[in-house]
């Protein structure tokens, strides 16, 4: 089984406390570091054999897009975001998800293009510090933040 797949299971059983909310296609999760405040994830809610947007059939991509669409449009409400990141990667986690990032100026300090440019700019090693893990409390605000921004949104 793969992690996502793991942390889907978690969801399913009422473990996971970095849920938000699930869509039609995917789940939305609080990223465990939170070096840039209020980094979420979509998780794609099937693995099997469907580890690229291409393997989706139309209909269940264009859902699945405009899905994890409206989760950062939510992302970057609930935790103002001045502008937002998207990766869809995989060779970690063939799982199909999205890692939604919110920015603001001066989040890589001055890494990058004199502190301009993309999260993998900013030292992996003090991106995924324990430093950055929420506290139960401040988890537990984000998740709640963020379901009812969505909520708002989706109803």
């Amino acid at each position: 089984m793969c992690l996502i797949c793991d942390r889907i299971k978690m969801i399913q059983e009422g473990t996971n406390p970095y849920f938000v909310k699930e869509l039609d296609t995917g789940y939305v999760v609080i990223g465990d570091n939170q070096h840039f405040y209020g980094y979420t994830l979509f998780l794609y809610k099937h693995h099997e054999d469907k580890t690229e947007l291409f393997h989706l059939d139309a209909e269940e991509r264009n859902k699945f897009m405009a899905e994890m669409s409206l989760v950062a449009e939510a992302a970057a409400k609930t935790f103002g975001a001045e502008k937002m990141n998207y990766e869809l990667l995989g060779m970690g986690d063939a799982h199909l998800h999205w890692h939604l990032y919110p920015r603001k100026k001066g989040d890589i300090e001055d890494y990058g293009n004199h502190g301009k440019g993309p999260v993998w700019w900013y030292p992996m090693e003090k991106m995924y510090s324990d430093d950055n893990r929420p506290s139960d409390e401040e988890l537990k605000d984000m998740v709640a933040k963020l379901r009812k921004t969505l909520d708002e949104m989706t109803v």
